[in-house]
């Protein structure tokens, strides 16, 4: 195993250019990576500024969410972009998208300007989150592709891990959520400045008849030998194109009239689909709130552990790099969503046994101040009130002195309260309660990023990289990028709604429900594409589609 490894790592680092291609265009995946992190720390702060967004649950999932809005119109435009003027100026826009987004937030003096800044940080992210690992695959020898678009998708688990560690930064800092947000800038204009000296794309350089041009690229990546292999390959791949339509225009037409397109728009999408839907981003948005409903009142607490979950992805992608071609794409990711499932299994009991373990009221300790005694507490006259039920009040839970998993107080939720609580050496509970049980959700937690980070993580984008015909493929790209983040809107969009509506335990539930059909979805859909070129991948479908 390791020599097979060493090998692979000797080939692909001995060639310097490669490498720099892609490092350049993995920086899209590091601005995909540290948004998805940083508003799950920053999101903390800005309700402790905006009070109006501190009470409302679904103004809070719009801050979260809007950048995933902008990030479908992002993702479906530059399909179109990159096909009809290339790789390289999709990524140049996207990176002046998100410099001017990162701005926007850094510099919000109001809720409405945030969400105008995360919709354009969006559209950024959404056109990266496509055409990055396009470019990647398009300039890889066959047999380092799976390995190099992998690594796009450990730039975004890298990303994550730096917006949770620049969020424990900036916790003691003036501005707080501002420096954490404005700092995404930074990586935007470092790839502009790289890209501008870096080629376009080989293989879209010779669809558009720049066969010299694309043969001079090809030449700094292949051998005098596979190069040559590659440019038969290329001219085939364009003639039977031509053959096919007697033309070069592009249409989504194309796409729906030959079923081996469809068959692979289905495993494409799906996958995609299905990425979203088993739950990570809930993780990777409100993973510091998930640490709070465990039971982890602290803010830099919260984010402290977040940090830890985020350095469990990244290093489950540095095993998906290594396991994508040697396991191969198919066996990955169902073992990947095997374990997914029993970590969903794990929070779903964590969080059951947490809520029935939630400290009671104390009647005395909440009468103390009556000014501040919760007002429907008050109305109940506290009769069998447990913390859980002071929380969906929208009151907050203010522990016993010695111990917190004692009877405590039922107060408002204000910042007066909290900082009488706070003053008095008492922790201060508005996301979770305090629970004996809550090290078993973060184990949950970490299990699910665990068995999600080496498989689900990368596959996905990878399989899309690598199915498509060539004349598609923009396109095609395009269309399963957006469906990722229409899916991942709607996650994140309904996240927080859902446990109010039914509670985290159920909700952990219902995720795991999805993940079991994700699981049959792969099973029947999606083939196996490890060390296959582009122009084999598309006699697979072919041969696939004669068959149905």
């Amino acid at each position: 195993m390791w020599k097979d490894m060493s090998a692979l790592c000797s080939d692909l680092f001995g060639n310097k250019y490669l490498l720099l291609l892609t490092c350049a265009a993995g920086l899209g995946g590091l601005l995909f990576g540290y948004d998805t992190g940083v508003i799950s720390g920053a999101l903390l702060y800005i309700r402790d500024e905006f009070k109006e967004v501190d009470r409302n649950k679904f103004l809070q999932e719009i801050i979260v969410s809007m950048a995933v809005a902008g990030a479908i119109f992002g993702a479906g435009i530059a399909g179109w972009v990159n096909d009809k003027f290339g790789r390289k100026p999709a990524i140049l826009a996207a990176d002046v998208l998100f410099f001017v987004g990162a701005i926007l937030m850094a510099t919000a003096p109001y809720p409405s300007i945030l969400i105008v800044g995360r919709v354009f940080v969006g559209l950024g992210v959404g056109a990266a989150s496509m055409t990055s690992p396009l470019y990647i695959a398009e300039a890889s020898p066959a047999r380092f592709r799976g390995a190099l678009v992998t690594a796009n998708v450990l730039f975004i688990t890298g990303g994550q891990f730096i917006a949770y560690a620049m969020n424990l930064a900036f916790t003691k800092a003036p501005g707080t959520w501002r420096w954490m947000l404005g700092v995404a800038g930074i990586p935007a204009a470092i790839q502009f400045i790289l890209m501008i000296f870096l080629p376009e794309s080989p293989r879209w350089l010779y669809r558009n008849d720049k066969v010299e041009e694309a043969g001079h690229i090809l030449g700094k990546i292949y051998s005098p030998q596979e190069m040559q292999n590659e440019l038969n390959e290329l001219k085939r791949s364009v003639e039977e194109e031509i053959k096919e339509k007697g033309s070069m225009r592009l249409t989504y037409l194309d796409l729906f009239r030959r079923k081996d397109i469809r068959l692979a728009l289905v495993a494409g999408i799906g996958l995609q689909v299905f990425q979203q839907f088993v739950g990570i981003n809930t993780v990777m948005y409100y993973s510091p709130s998930i640490v709070q409903m465990a039971g982890y009142a602290s803010n830099s607490v919260a984010i402290m552990l977040s940090l830890i979950v985020a350095g469990a992805n990244a290093l489950g992608t540095v095993a998906g790099m290594y396991l994508i071609e040697r396991a191969g794409r198919r066996p990955l990711v169902i073992s990947s969503l095997v374990g997914v499932i029993v970590a969903l299994a794990v929070l779903t009991t964590a969080f059951h046994i947490a809520s029935n373990d939630a400290p009671a009221i104390d009647k005395n300790l909440s009468f103390q101040n009556g000014s501040y005694t919760c007002p429907n507490y008050a109305a109940h006259a506290g009769a069998g009130w447990k913390c859980i039920d002071c929380l969906k009040s929208h009151c907050g839970f203010c522990a016993a002195p010695l111990n917190q998993n004692s009877p405590g107080a039922c107060l408002v939720s204000n910042k007066t309260t909290s900082d009488l609580c706070i003053g008095q050496s008492r922790a201060w509970f508005t996301q979770g309660c305090p629970s004996h049980y809550g090290w078993l959700a973060l184990i949950g937690l970490s299990l699910y990023i665990i068995c999600f980070s080496p498989g689900m993580g990368p596959v996905p984008w990878a399989v899309n990289s690598e199915i498509y015909p060539l004349r598609l493929r923009g396109m095609c790209g395009g269309l399963a990028a957006t469906a990722n983040w229409i899916s991942n809107f709607v996650v994140s969009l309904t996240f927080l709604s859902l446990i109010s509506a039914l509670g985290t335990s159920m909700t952990f539930l219902l995720f795991g429900v999805i993940t079991v059909l994700a699981l049959i979805f792969v099973c029947i859909f999606v083939p196996e594409t490890r060390g296959l070129s582009f122009e084999e991948v598309e006699t697979l479908w072919k041969r696939r589609s004669s068959q149905i």
